[in-house]
C-alpha cells in the first residue's frame, strides 16, 4: 500500500528555512498556505526563538496522574526490539519504576488544562479554529520514541526543552503497512528520506500520510499542534449512520487551497463545499440538503474528538447574577473544553455552535465575538444583543460558562 499526494508541480522549494524575525513560519500565511500546507514538509528554524516551555517535565507527569487526562506511556525494548504501551491515569508511584531511557510520556489535550500552553494557539491565527484539534505534548527520555508512524492529519511539531532528532520520508510513494507485533501503528519499513535535530524553538511540519520517525537525545519536551481531519467514514456515520458502511477511513476532510480566514472561528462556505464534496451524492443538492449539511456540519466538528464531558452545575446560574458579577469588574469564562465556532445566515445573522449544540438567530457580529473571547468582561457582554446574553446563560446551565466574581484585594498584614 502507498501513499497518494497531491502534484505539487516540479517548483524546487526550500524543506528547511530559518524564521529568525520573520514569524513562527518565517514566511507570510499566504505563502505557507500556497506552497506547503498539505503538499510538503518544512523545517522551520527559529520558528520561536529563545522559546521557554511554559510547562515542566513534572507538571507533564502530575497531569498523567490525572483520571480525565489522556496519557499514555510508551516504552520501547531495545534489546528485543518491543513495544509497550501504559494508558492512564498512571499509578502516582510509576516515574519511580522506569527505565532511565528509551520511554516517553504523551498527554494529549494540554491546552484544555494549561492556559499557557493554550496561548500557543494563537501564533497559529492562519488556521481556521474548528480545525486545531488539541496541543498534545511528550516529555522523553535519551532514546524516548513512539517509532516509525504517519499521521493522517496536519501537525506542527514544536521542540520545547531538549533535543529530538526528526527523521522523515517524503517520497509521495513510500509503503505504508504496519507492524502486526506492536500496540500502536507502527510502519513495518521507513527509509527516510531528510533528517534533522531540533533543538527549543524550532519547528517541524508535517503534511498528513507522511512517515517520520523522532528519538530524543536528551530528556526533551516537544510540543505537537494537531489538526482535526474527520475520516470520511465519521463524516458519514454521523451524518447518516444507515450510510457509514459504504465509506472507507483513508478519505479526510482536506483544505490544501486554505486561505487565511478573515474569522478563524467562522466554518465559511469553501469549507462547507469541501465538506459537500467529501461526502459526495449522499449529501444531497437541494435546498433542504443544504441546509440540513450545515447545521449538522456545524455541530459534528465543534463535537467531533471532544477531550472531556462538561458537567452541569448543580444549579444553575441565573441572569441577575451573571450581571451582579459582571457589575463588580468579574468575568463570564467559558470551559476549556467547550469548542466553538459559526456560520453566516443571511447578511447579518448567524449560526453559533457549542460543542454540538446551535443556537439561530444571532448577530454575525455577536456570533463572532463569543467564539473569539472566552472570557467575557463587562464590555464583551454590553457588546451584545439581549438573544446572545440569554444564550450565554442557556450555555452556563449546562456548565459552558461560569461566572467568577473580581479577586478581593488583601489586607495589609498588622505588625508584630
Amino acid at each position: 500500500m502507498t501513499r497518494k499526494t497531491t502534484n505539487v508541480g516540479t517548483k524546487a522549494l526550500p524543506i528547511e528555512i530559518d524564521a529568525t524575525g520573520k514569524g513562527p513560519l518565517g514566511m507570510p500565511a499566504e505563502t505557507f498556505l500556497r506552497d506547503y500546507w498539505q503538499k510538503r514538509p518544512l523545517l522551520i528554524r527559529n520558528a520561536f526563538p529563545g522559546f521557554e516551555s511554559p510547562i515542566s517535565p513534572d507538571d507533564l507527569g502530575a497531569l498523567s496522574l490525572e483520571a480525565t487526562a489522556l496519557s499514555r506511556l510508551i516504552l520501547w525494548d531495545r534489546k528485543k526490539d518491543r513495544w509497550a504501551v501504559e494508558t492512564g491515569p498512571l499509578p502516582e508511584d510509576r516515574f519511580d519504576r522506569v527505565p532511565e531511557r528509551d520511554w516517553t510520556l504523551l498527554v494529549q489535550d494540554v491546552d484544555k488544562w494549561d492556559a499557557d500552553v493554550r496561548e500557543l494557539v494563537e501564533a497559529f491565527p492562519f488556521l481556521p479554529r474548528w480545525r486545531v484539534d488539541d496541543v498534545m505534548i511528550s516529555f522523553a527520555v535519551e532514546g524516548g520514541s513512539v517509532g516509525a508512524h504517519i499521521d493522517q492529519y496536519d501537525v506542527f511539531l514544536l521542540q520545547g526543552m531538549g533535543h529530538r532528532h526528526w527523521q522523515i520520508d517524503a517520497n509521495p510513494d513510500q509503503p505504508i503497512d504496519f507492524r502486526n507485533d506492536a500496540p500502536i501503528r507502527l510502519l513495518k519499513s521507513f527509509t527516510p528520506s531528510h533528517e534533522w535535530t531540533l533543538g527549543p524553538g524550532d519547528m517541524l511540519y508535517l503534511p498528513p500520510g507522511l512517515g517520520h520517525h523522532g528519538v530524543a537525545l536528551d530528556p526533551c519536551l516537544t510540543f505537537s499542534l494537531g489538526m482535526r481531519a474527520p475520516a470520511k467514514s465519521e463524516l458519514i456515520e454521523d451524518f447518516a449512520l444507515e450510510l457509514a458502511s459504504r465509506a472507507g477511513e483513508r478519505e479526510r476532510y482536506a483544505d490544501p487551497d486554505l486561505a487565511v480566514p478573515t474569522d478563524a472561528f467562522e466554518i465559511d462556505a469553501a469549507a462547507l463545499d469541501r465538506v459537500k464534496q467529501t461526502l459526495g451524492g449522499m449529501a444531497g443538492d437541494g435546498e433542504t440538503d443544504h441546509a440540513m449539511l450545515r447545521r449538522w456540519f456545524g455541530r459534528f466538528i465543534t463535537r467531533y474528538r471532544a477531550s472531556g464531558n462538561l458537567q452541569p452545575p448543580k444549579k444553575a446560574p441565573t441572569r441577575a447574577e451573571f450581571d451582579a458579577v459582571l457589575a463588580t469588574g468579574g468575568v463570564m469564562q467559558r470551559h476549556p473544553f467547550s469548542r466553538v465556532a459559526w456560520l453566516r445566515e443571511g447578511k447579518t445573522k448567524a449560526m453559533w455552535f457549542v460543542t454540538g449544540s446551535d443556537i439561530e438567530g444571532l448577530r454575525a457580529k455577536d456570533a463572532a465575538l463569543l467564539c473569539r473571547h472566552d472570557t467575557l468582561d463587562g464590555a464583551a457582554w454590553d457588546a451584545l444583543d439581549e438573544h446572545a446574553r440569554e444564550a450565554v446563560v442557556a450555555l452556563a446551565a449546562l456548565g459552558h460558562y461560569r461566572a467568577i466574581a473580581p479577586k478581593k484585594p488583601r489586607s495589609p498584614r498588622k505588625p508584630r
